[in-house]
């Protein structure tokens, strides 16, 4: 993402958001709007990083509380020529990662508890791979700043909603503002939907996979995620819907295909990329490898409660003994 598809971007956006203040307010709620979109702007540029991990409850892990994961992370980012991201965990069943942060120097890395479960280490690799990379091809800005703006939009939208046919507030169109309203919250999405284009998925797939050195582990980390994703809701990103595009898979919804408005390139067409890039690298560099010297096992959780069941921690009594990526 070029600084001018940012520039548009957030015009576009910023536009979007006094149009849902003209229709809730006529040319005061516009002007309003403008004043909040231009701080909102500057604000999100600081803090939407943390402000989405806010949203899915994403808890920060160290060496000490998540060893083997924080570990992984640093081999990873250091594969990568990338300085150490803060490393999180989202509390969620399903499946799935994302990246964040205005820059490689100021970025984090999340996954969810699910997604430690489920996935062989290897897996987990390729998966957080991608996710450097879209550090390293610095589109973590644009993704968590439409993040923030398009949930500002939503529930701007929303509010105006509950004037509904009231003209005595100032509300220019009356009903007919209030429906286009409802309605602006879909678009939205869908204008986050077409800017931030799914190529970068692509360009953070081959990343991620040159990264990590084995392409497979990344196809078949999609593959296992799409599988599960669908069958596990994600009640962070239901509940954040705007945020939906950052996810390595869509949380949201079992859309499969390649249409003009989704957020993901379908799984199947991501899969084939990678497997036609590890025919192409053929015998490459040697693929990540955990390094040999391991931290102590914790025995406790930060809290003071056992850590028996914690899938991240490199305590006796982890999670699942059979897919678990740190068994």
């Amino acid at each position: 993402m070029n600084y001018m598809r940012t520039a548009i971007l957030l015009a576009g956006l910023t536009a979007l958001f006094m149009g849902v203040g003209f229709l809730i307010g006529g040319r005061g709620g516009m002007m309003i709007a403008f004043i909040m979109a231009a701080g909102m702007n500057l604000f999100s540029y600081w803090n939407s990083g943390r402000m989405v991990l806010s949203m899915h409850g994403a808890e920060e892990v160290d060496e000490r509380t998540a060893p083997e994961f924080y570990g992984m992370i640093r081999e990873l980012a250091a594969r990568a020529q990338l300085p150490m991201p803060k490393v999180y965990v989202m509390h969620e069943d399903q499946p799935n990662a994302f990246a964040t942060g205005r820059n490689p120097e100021n970025a984090a890395v999340a996954a969810t508890t699910g997604l430690l479960n489920a996935l062989s280490k290897e897996e987990v690799a390729g998966v957080m791979a991608h996710e450097l990379a879209h550090i390293k091809n610095h589109d973590t800005l644009i993704m968590t700043v439409t993040a923030t703006i398009a949930g500002a939009i939503s529930m701007l939208a929303n509010f105006g909603g509950m004037f509904s046919g009231n003209r005595g507030n100032g509300q220019p169109f009356g009903m007919i503002g209030s429906i286009a309203m409802m309605i602006l919250a879909p678009v939205a999405a869908m204008i986050v939907q077409m800017a931030i284009s799914r190529t970068r998925e692509y360009a953070a797939d081959r990343m991620g996979a040159e990264i990590v050195g084995r392409p497979e582990w990344l196809a078949t980390a999609l593959q296992n995620i799409e599988r599960r994703a669908h069958q596990t809701e994600n009640y962070s990103a239901e509940a954040n819907p705007a945020t939906a595009h950052m996810f390595i898979i869509n949380p949201l919804s079992g859309q499969r295909m390649d249409s003009l408005f989704s957020t993901h390139p379908a799984t199947e067409n991501r899969v084939a990329a990678l497997m036609e890039f590890a025919r192409q690298r053929g015998a490459g560099p040697a693929g990540w490898t955990p390094s040999q010297q391991r931290p102590a096992p914790q025995t406790s959780a930060p809290h003071g409660g056992q850590t028996a069941g914690d899938p991240w921690s490199d305590a006796p009594g982890r999670g699942d003994a059979g897919r678990g990526p740190w068994g």
